[in-house]
C-alpha cells in the first residue's frame, strides 16, 4: 500500500495581504507547486487511480491536488501555475452558483462560467462535483441528497461539460454514524459516485480503505513552505 496525500486548496489571490484560511496567495502556492516539481512528485486525477490500482503502479511520490468551489481566481492564478509546472489537479463544483458569486461565504468571490470551465484542458484539470448549492449533507434527508445529486447532473448534461463523478463534501461535511451513513452512502452508490471526499487532514494509504471517505490535508494561506512540506509528508499535527 502507497501513502496518497491529497492537498485541498480554496480561493487565490495575487497579493499577500490578509492570505489566511481558505484563501492563499499566488507567490505561496506557487512556492508549494514548485516544490512538488522539484522533489519530482508525480499528481494525478482521480479519474486514473483505478488503473494504477489494477497496476500497482503509484509511485512513492505521489499526490492529488484539489481546488473547491471554482472560483475564477483558481483560472487566473492556479490553473497557469498548473500547467507551469507540469501539475495536475481536480476543480470542485457548486453548480448552483456557476457564473455567479460564493453566497454561500462571502457573497463577493466570482465562480467560474460554464465557458470558463470548459475552457480548462482536460489533462491539467479534471473537474468534479461540489453537491448544487453547497449545503451541508449531514442537514439533508437521503432524499434531498439524491435530488442534488440529480440536479449536478442535469446541469452537467445541459452544459455539455465532462465532469468526473468525484464527489468533494461541502464544509467536509457527511453523515458519520451508522445506520445514516450507510443510507447516505447508498445514495452515492446509487449516483454513481466514484470517489467521495472528506477533510480529516490525514495521509491517505491508497488502495483506498472506503473510497467514500477520502481524506484530504487542508492547506491554509497562513502555512509557511516549512508547514506545508510537514502535511504533505505527515498531515496533521498537533503543533499545528
Amino acid at each position: 500500500m502507497t501513502r496518497l496525500p491529497i492537498l485541498m486548496y480554496h480561493n487565490v489571490s495575487q497579493t499577500e495581504n490578509d492570505c489566511v484560511g481558505l484563501t492563499i496567495s499566488e507567490q505561496n502556492l506557487e512556492a508549494q507547486f514548485k516544490y512538488l516539481s522539484d522533489n519530482n512528485y508525480k499528481t494525478y486525477h482521480f479519474s486514473e487511480l483505478e488503473s494504477l490500482k489494477r497496476s500497482n503502479n503509484l509511485p512513492k511520490r505521489a499526490a492529488i491536488i484539489t481546488f473547491d468551489d471554482v472560483y475564477v481566481s483558481q483560472l487566473k492564478f492556479a490553473y497557469p501555475l498548473l500547467k507551469k509546472y507540469s501539475l495536475k489537479a481536480s476543480f470542485f463544483i457548486p453548480f448552483a452558483y456557476v457564473n455567479g458569486v460564493d453566497d454561500w461565504n462571502t457573497a463577493a468571490e466570482p465562480i467560474m462560467s460554464v465557458e470558463q470551465l470548459q475552457s480548462l484542458d482536460s489533462k491539467v484539470v479534471e473537474l468534479g462535483l461540489h453537491s448544487f448549492a453547497h449545503e451541508n449533507y449531514t442537514k439533508m434527508t437521503p432524499d434531498e441528497v439524491h435530488e442534488d445529486l440529480v440536479k449536478c447532473q442535469e446541469f452537467v448534461q445541459e452544459n455539455n461539460l465532462n465532469v468526473n463523478n468525484i464527489l468533494a463534501y461541502p464544509y467536509g461535511k457527511y453523515p458519520k454514524k451508522l445506520p445514516g451513513k450507510k443510507v447516505f452512502f447508498n445514495v452515492l452508490k446509487t449516483n454513481h459516485i466514484a470517489y467521495a471526499l472528506r477533510i480529516g487532514n490525514r495521509i491517505n494509504t491508497f488502495p483506498f480503505k472506503n473510497n467514500y471517505e477520502i481524506q484530504r490535508i487542508d492547506i491554509k494561506g497562513e502555512d509557511s513552505l516549512l508547514k506545508f512540506k510537514l502535511k504533505l509528508r505527515l498531515g496533521k499535527l498537533k503543533l499545528f
